[in-house]
């Protein structure tokens, strides 16, 4: 039995692995530049975020039902339970379904249809949380957060992602503002490629109450002094940094570096389909890499379900934590 977790930094577009992607194509009738799945594979190796930027948008193209985003969500559902997720804060993009004609309702009802049985059906409870593309104007924005009212029973948050460099947090202020007026949780992708700056803004322009990758924060010795002492988690998925070139070599993962500095860190897969591992394989990849006991592991499994938006469930937070404090490692988690 794995170690239990939550995923609190996962792209469902990111979930859509080769197989699934040729059996929409061919329910959907689109075609594919690639041959058979292992032709595919083989493009999901990626010199830097916008490379593997072209590749993600390219294969959305088979998304296009209700029925197809219901598939994608229960596949991964599926992987994530046998993983030992017991809780996940699901993104979407909603930008680069409505821009190809997809409408937000078809992308919204279709997930919903997976995440609001996912307890029954999986074990997993899901949040979900609405992206906007930082490369898209903060008008496109403004119109994705409005058409999005009338889901917002199903949207607990919004989030910031796509191409960081050169697209600030600040130039989203007023689409987090009113985002804010309307209840929803803040979060933002910050750090990653761009520079420590962009962590700050994110904190002091949108009110992020969580900070999606982070890594660059150690740059920086009072930003991270900042972070500890607001305890502002930060979702850190290790593999995607390697696979996109933000780290060297796992080894050389300043994950151990950040924990010792008390920083509130989280493990999580990113867009696992596309960077090799899920998020039990994250925890694994850098137990080994980085050479991490089994108390970090319970640590970093504990930070998970603290820094998720529970809130509004703390009876399920602390069984959650329960579970975690009482797991036995069989000597891999």
């Amino acid at each position: 039995m794995p170690l239990p977790k939550a995923e609190l930094h996962l792209h469902i577009e990111g979930t859509l692995e080769p197989e699934l992607a040729f059996a929409l194509a061919a329910r959907n009738g689109v075609p594919l530049p690639y041959a058979h799945t292992d032709e595919l594979r083989k493009a999901y190796q990626f010199d830097d975020l916008q490379s593997f930027l072209n590749l993600y948008y390219e294969l959305m193209a088979v998304l296009r039902t209700e029925q197809d985003f219901e598939d994608l969500a229960n596949a991964y559902l599926a992987r994530a339970a046998a993983q030992g997720v017991r809780h996940a804060e699901v993104f979407f993009d909603p930008q680069a379904h409505i821009a190809r004609g997809v409408a937000m309702g078809t992308v919204v009802e279709g997930l919903w249809r997976a995440l609001g049985t996912s307890t029954e059906n999986h074990g997993v409870s899901t949040q979900l949380i609405m992206c906007f593309l930082r490369d898209e104007s903060a008008e496109s924005a403004l119109e994705t957060l409005e058409a999005a009212k009338p889901y917002l029973d199903r949207i607990i948050g919004i989030g910031l992602d796509s191409a960081e460099v050169g697209h600030p947090p600040a130039k989203f202020r007023e689409v987090y503002e009113a985002a804010a007026a309307l209840g929803l949780r803040r979060v933002a992708h910050a750090g990653e490629e761009g520079p420590p700056e962009y962590i700050t803004e994110a904190l002091d322009m949108l009110g992020v109450e969580r900070i999606d990758h982070g890594l660059r924060c150690m740059e920086d010795d009072a930003l991270v002094e900042r972070l500890v002492r607001e305890r502002v988690p930060l979702t850190l998925c290790p593999l995607s940094n390697v696979r996109l070139r933000a780290v060297d070599v796992l080894a050389e993962h300043p994950l151990p570096a950040m924990l010792d500095a008390g920083l509130l860190c989280t493990v999580n897969s990113d867009d696992p389909a596309y960077f090799g591992g899920y998020v039990a394989d994250n925890f694994h990849a850098v137990r080994d890499a980085l050479g991490l006991d089994q108390e970090r592991m319970r640590e970093l499994a504990r930070n998970s379900f603290v820094a998720s938006f529970l809130e509004h469930d703390e009876e399920r937070r602390a069984r959650y934590l329960a579970e975690v404090e009482a797991y036995d490692f069989p000597g891999r988690p």
